[in-house]
């Protein structure tokens, strides 16, 4: 688990998701999770907590991605502090908050992805970064 300096999100996989004394002790009011493979967390009720089961490619529903991506730009907004986890950790997680960031900040998606992989591994799906990044050039929230 791993915190994108400045902001207050933290990317993780799976047995990230699995910890609530480390999500607690780091000061995670949130947990997004990505994976449509992973069974949903367990976590204690003090936590927030959202499940958007997304494969690691294209072909996911597009309102699904589109709420991931939302809620994730959502608690950006707000300063809610909180872990974005999929499987392994370095792909659907590193997307959907590059994105996230970029629609929030006002940056470039390829900028924001280019930030989060000094912080944390990353090796994003070509299919589903152009599925996502794809879904919001569409409505004109990225530029």
């Amino acid at each position: 688990m791993r915190q994108i300096l400045p902001y207050p999100i933290w990317l993780g996989n799976a047995g990230d998701g699995q910890d609530p004394k480390a999500i607690l002790d780091a000061g995670i009011q949130a947990v997004v999770q990505l994976a449509a493979e992973e069974p949903p967390l367990q976590l204690p009720r003090d936590l927030m907590f959202c499940r958007f089961p997304l494969v690691d490619g294209p072909g996911n529903d597009a309102k699904l991605v589109i709420l991931a991506v939302t809620a994730v730009g959502n608690f950006l907004e707000k300063r809610v502090p909180m872990l974005v986890c999929c499987g392994m950790g370095m792909s659907r997680s590193p997307a959907v908050a590059a994105i996230a960031l970029a629609m929030v900040y006002q940056q470039s998606p390829e900028e924001c992805l280019q930030r989060i992989a000094e912080h944390a591994p990353s090796d994003v799906a070509p299919g589903f970064w152009n599925e996502v990044r794809g879904y919001f050039e569409l409505d004109g929230r990225l530029g």
